[in-house]
């Protein structure tokens, strides 16, 4: 089915723009009249279509959860709750979301079938644990789990984003300092050095030798990190070999290696634990969750566990070889396996990581803070010991 731009307008009179898979023109302005918007002009796009491109926000979708489970439980059908949420939504992209899936639905298909058309607003964990929930008739309690574990994703995401800003902000303060000092104030210190007419120590030469560079070359300075930035994307996009030494590297980093492998097994243990709770096999849970963890030594870490397990081993010496968990997590895992609450020591792994997380982020931020100000503590100590020192030696040599 072809999708189209189009320009629409709402009953207050506020002109919408959007794209929409619909069958022709005429389709189009149908389907937008079920969702109120008066059809104004429209353009065929690419076939690629907008369903593989368009992304909702987490908050979107964590109150479209909340809101379709709270009318599922009580009492409304799939299709009275999606149509009443399509009326209520803001966003006119995941309008025309809502609209499609009621759509699929009308035509025969399951909720999570509807939603498997938009992976990138449902992705595959999502669509298996509806898929799941339809299955048993726990829809509204699978609704509720995507609810908490959206929100605490978003948490995650916040953790996250606190641990790469935080030093990238002081990184190009320190940056943006040395390139000031170089560049400017240390050419006009350098001449009045070089009118004193003595000899000056390497210090002094070494740091107007680096001005010069700075000074000369600055716009390859500037070039090299954006150039070297942009062959490593470009390699990591087209070769699987770069990407996973990549992301082994990502792994191996001093401090922030392990936080960020502290986050991955945190997602991995609350993804699967969802998934193995709501009555998904574990081996379909670990290949569900292999495309969620976003990193591929990982991956094939859990496809290992995942051929151990199909070849009769059990879950926790499967584990235990992957050489991911720490000893303390797997033994959870053992007890879970005993008893039969793989989820609920699932979901403690996944609190032990979070909680550890939110910790080593901030001793990880404790130590960014003085680590650059030393660093930028030991240029301007550079900067005034190399102009300082040969002034000083000019003013000992005066005799008064």
């Amino acid at each position: 089915m072809p999708t189209y731009s189009y320009k629409a307008m709402t009953p207050l009179g506020r002109i919408v723009l959007g794209r929409m898979d619909a069958i022709n023109l005429v389709d189009l302005e149908m389907r937008l009249k079920r969702i109120e918007l008066d059809f104004v002009i429209g353009n065929p796009m690419e076939q690629r279509g907008w369903r593989g491109r368009v992304r909702i926000d987490r908050r979107e979708l964590i109150n479209f959860c909340f809101h379709l489970e709270q009318l599922t439980r009580s009492g409304v059908s799939i299709l009275d709750g999606l149509t009443d949420l399509r009326d209520s939504l803001v966003n006119p992209r995941f309008r025309g979301v809502v609209a499609s899936l009621i759509e699929s639905i009308e035509g025969g298909r399951m909720l999570s079938q509807a939603m498997e058309e938009h992976p990138r607003v449902f992705d595959k964990v999502f669509a298996s644990l509806v898929r799941a929930g339809e299955e048993s008739g726990n829809l509204p309690d699978v609704l509720r789990n995507l609810v908490d574990t959206l929100k605490w994703q978003d948490e995650l995401a916040a953790h996250t984003k606190k641990l790469i800003t935080y030093p990238t902000f002081l990184g190009a303060v320190v940056v943006a300092v040395t390139f000031f000092m170089m560049i400017y104030l240390v050419p006009k210190m350098a001449g009045f050095i070089k009118n004193m007419g003595q000899e000056l120590p390497w210090q002094t030469r070494l740091l107007m030798a680096t001005s010069d560079v700075f000074v000369n070359y600055w716009f390859l300075l500037l070039l090299a990190p954006i150039v070297a930035g942009a062959t490593l994307f470009a390699m990591v996009r087209t070769s699987l070999k770069a990407r996973r030494a990549l992301d082994g590297l990502k792994l191996r980093l001093p401090i922030v290696g392990e936080i960020l492998r502290k986050i991955v097994l945190s997602r991995f243990a609350s993804v699967f634990a969802m998934l193995y709770g709501s009555g998904i096999s574990v081996l379909d849970s670990i290949r569900t969750t292999e495309d969620v963890v976003g990193n591929s030594v990982i991956r094939e870490a859990l496809q290992r566990i995942g051929l151990m397990i199909g070849e009769g081993q059990n879950i926790t010496v499967a584990f235990q070889h992957a050489g991911l968990f720490p000893p303390l997590v797997i033994r959870m895992l053992r007890v879970g396996e005993t008893t039969g609450a793989l989820d609920t020591a699932l979901n403690n792994v996944s609190y032990f990581y979070n909680r550890d997380v939110r910790e080593s982020i901030e001793r990880a931020q404790a130590l960014i803070e003085p680590a650059m100000t030393l660093m930028v503590g030991l240029v301007l100590g550079w900067v005034m010991l190399s102009v300082l020192g040969p002034i000083y030696d000019v003013i000992t040599k005066l005799k008064f």
